[in-house]
């Protein structure tokens, strides 16, 4: 069962380049803004991607936010995505977080279930929330 919203964020694709051409796998990095449990935070990541046969994607990925105070989230995560019909990726997954952060601390009990879209021009828009 979902829970709350844990948080939003949004950025940009700043890297793409090819791990593998048979079977075709890409690695992606990305910086975005936004917040986590109401905590302004900025933060980064990094995923690989592997074209299915199918042509449905799997990717595993880890990255951290930042909050203003400095205090640091990271997360691992996995998640399957598809082409959409624009030319961007959509992504459905579980994110997994460890801080040391106080504000942020029921993170580390949490499982996020993400919505993971990049758009043709390589904006990107996380949504999660906690899964019960």
């Amino acid at each position: 069962m979902l829970g709350e919203q844990l948080g939003e964020t949004r950025g940009k694709r700043t890297l793409r380049r090819v791990l593998s051409s048979e079977p075709l796998q890409v690695e992606v990095s990305f910086e975005d803004s936004g917040q986590m449990l109401g905590i302004d935070v900025t933060g980064f990541g990094t995923y690989s991607s592997e074209v299915r046969a199918d042509r449905t994607l799997y990717g595993e990925g880890e990255g951290a936010y930042i909050t203003a105070s400095g205090e640091a989230l990271t997360w691992k995560g996995s998640g399957l995505g598809m082409f959409t019909e624009a030319g961007g990726v959509s992504y459905r997954g579980i994110l997994y977080y460890r801080t040391a952060s106080q504000k942020l601390a029921r993170l580390n009990t949490a499982c996020g279930v993400f919505e993971y879209d990049v758009d043709p021009q390589g904006g990107t828009h996380v949504k999660v929330w906690e899964w019960k």
